[in-house]
């Protein structure tokens, strides 16, 4: 009897390490990225139950949507406008009213990290990747999309002649506040887009059609905007969804999201402070262009600004690929 309870024991013990084996794990799902990726998912695969992103985005979209108005009211109270002041500043149309929709884009920066820090238990800073890689990627981004972006600005003024918009002097005064909100508007949205959403999404799918498709197509109609042409939306669309699709690659091939944060800045600074689409945005901007968003004829300008982030996303995949 002795003997017989031992044997079945053994083969007991011999049943439960061969279902060990067999099953799938974290650790084998862990392994289906490529080592910078997984050093950036690892701290989401902690906590990655899908409830947990939900509310997350929950909490986002909270912060976004009465966070930022919060802000912009505590601002006027201090100011001593009133409430409707806070609508004014929504249409954008002086610098200082740019400003403070730049730098309310903090409210968009804290949902992601309440989210990590309250629903998965992780830190902010793992929403940002290394420290170290954050830091060469975005500089290296910016400095290699710079000269690229000039470039094409360049080769639109051979077609179109750029109309003045704010005095010399005016937007070298304002340039410094200017690159702050843009700073924090785009490191907004890369910390909820590729810092967390993508992520979470990446810790739970190995799929890329899940966890790079998904965030850029949602980044993409965020952007939608109602008062523009049916053609142009849809354009805009398609243009945004683009660079997070590069935004979401170049997080995955490096590690953190430096070198989207960078291309993002960059363009930011481009499309916002030298010459933007005159009617949508343009009070920090030194020049605007001779048409409209409402223009009908956009489709070779967006399809040559889509063409341009192809261009610099390659670059950037091949010489930050780690």
């Amino acid at each position: 009897m002795g003997c017989a309870g031992h044997k079945t024991k053994a083969r007991r013990c011999l049943y439960r390490l061969h279902r060990c084996k067999s099953r799938p794990s974290l650790d084998g799902m862990s392994r289906s990225f490529a080592p910078p990726f997984e050093s950036f998912v690892a701290p989401a695969r902690v906590r990655p139950q899908l409830w947990r992103l939900m509310i997350g985005l929950l909490v986002c979209a909270g912060m976004i949507l009465f966070g930022s108005f919060g802000l912009l009211l505590g601002v006027g109270n201090l100011l001593g406008q009133p409430r409707a002041w806070v609508f004014e500043v929504m249409g954008g149309e002086t610098v200082a009213h740019t400003h403070l929709i730049l730098f309310s884009f903090i409210a968009m920066a804290a949902g992601p990290v309440l989210a990590a820090w309250y629903l998965h238990k992780r830190s902010a800073a793992s929403l940002f990747g290394r420290g170290s890689w954050v830091i060469h990627d975005f500089a290296y981004a910016v400095l290699i999309c710079a000269p690229l972006l000039g470039l094409n600005l360049l080769i639109w003024s051979l077609f179109y002649d750029a109309v003045p918009n704010l005095n010399l002097s005016l937007w070298w005064m304002a340039l410094p506040l200017s690159l702050i909100g843009l700073f924090i508007q785009t490191g907004a949205e890369e910390l909820l887009f590729r810092g967390y959403l993508q992520q979470q999404l990446a810790a739970r799918f190995r799929s890329p059609l899940i966890w790079c498709l998904f965030p850029s197509l949602l980044f993409g109609l965020v952007h939608y905007d109602e008062t523009l042409p049916g053609q142009t939306i849809w354009l805009v669309i398609a243009a945004t969804g683009l660079f997070g699709l590069a935004a979401a690659d170049l997080t995955a091939r490096t590690g953190s999201i430096g070198a989207a944060w960078g291309f993002h800045f960059a363009n930011n600074i481009a499309a916002l402070t030298l010459v933007s689409l005159q009617g949508s945005l343009n009070a920090i901007s030194l020049f605007v262009t001779p048409y409209t968003d409402k223009d009908a004829d956009l489709f070779s300008l967006f399809v040559s600004d889509m063409l341009t982030t192809v261009v610099i996303w390659l670059i950037l995949r091949r010489m930050l690929s780690r």
